[in-house]
């Protein structure tokens, strides 16, 4: 049996393909920006993911039932009180933090709107921490992003205002997950999640999608990305925490704007500037610190 204390190499390698998974579902999602506004996008997102992980929890309850003696456990320990109000908050943190990033996403180059966003996980980390060291981790992430009002090329204030508004959504998708995972099994919760957002978002959606929306390579682009940024990357991180103690999943996660920044390179074409990569690097160095000390 694998000890949760010493990570294992396939647990590893779940992570990097979660976090490749992600960033080339943005990359995806991005490209589309042009025929389908955010919102659309991040509707076509959560209705895909939500389809796809309803059908796995039928299809896992119709397992169950096989088992008799297994349904009557299950159905002994129904959802607590606190059940739904943890599982709403989750679901308005996650469907926010999703309009969010795309809102980010189509003012800024991919790379720098994940570096901003990463404030907000990295901010929960300090303040969760008393040690005179990570102020030192803090301010070397403020560096970085003080760093970013010298690119060459100017950011749009709105992008970085969405994608500071991602990254505190973010934290408290953190946070409300936590409290959600305890309350609801398996991935009920992420469920619940996508289906509300799917339903929240399908008016303003579809109203500015218009007939664009129903185009076959954007009905296609929108499964896949809702594969590739929520279901098969949530799928694996569940994985691989088996196995792999938190503190070394949160360092592995700390390589996320890097790896944005290769998705859009490869994808989109966008290329940072070296100031631009100082200051992710800030970040991405800041992250790793501070989560090596927590």
């Amino acid at each position: 049996m694998t000890s949760p204390t010493r990570p294992t190499t396939g647990a590893i390698w779940m992570v990097l393909a979660s976090i490749a998974s992600v960033q080339v579902g943005a990359a995806v999602a991005k490209n589309l920006f042009g025929v389908v506004p955010p919102v659309t996008m991040a509707w076509l997102r959560l209705a895909a993911a939500a389809v796809a992980l309803l059908l796995l929890s039928a299809f896992a309850r119709v397992r169950t039932r096989r088992d008799a003696r297994r349904h009557q456990e299950l159905s002994a320990a129904p959802l607590s009180a606190r059940s739904w109000p943890a599982g709403l908050a989750y679901a308005a943190c996650l469907v926010g933090m999703n309009v969010s990033i795309y809102e980010a996403f189509a003012r800024l180059p991919l790379g720098l709107a994940v570096t901003l966003e990463f404030l907000g996980p990295l901010g929960l980390a300090v303040l969760g921490s008393r040690r005179a060291l990570d102020v030192m981790w803090a301010l070397l992430a403020l560096a970085g992003v003080a760093l970013l009002g010298f690119t060459p090329t100017g950011l749009d204030p709105l992008g970085v205002f969405f994608a500071i508004l991602a990254g505190a959504l973010w934290a408290g998708y953190i946070v409300t997950a936590a409290r959600a995972g305890r309350t609801w099994p398996g991935m009920d919760a992420l469920t619940l999640a996508c289906t509300i957002g799917a339903v929240v978002l399908a008016v303003p959606a579809l109203h500015q999608g218009g007939a664009e929306i129903w185009r076959a390579d954007v009905l296609l682009a929108g499964a896949g990305v809702g594969l590739l940024s929520s279901v098969i990357p949530h799928s694996l991180e569940m994985a691989a925490l088996k196995s792999i103690p938190p503190r070394v999943f949160g360092i592995l996660m700390s390589i996320e704007p890097a790896a944005a920044a290769l998705a859009a390179l490869v994808l989109l074409g966008e290329r940072l500037s070296p100031t631009d990569l100082v200051a992710m690097g800030c970040v991405i160095v800041a992250s790793i610190g501070a989560t090596r000390s927590a």
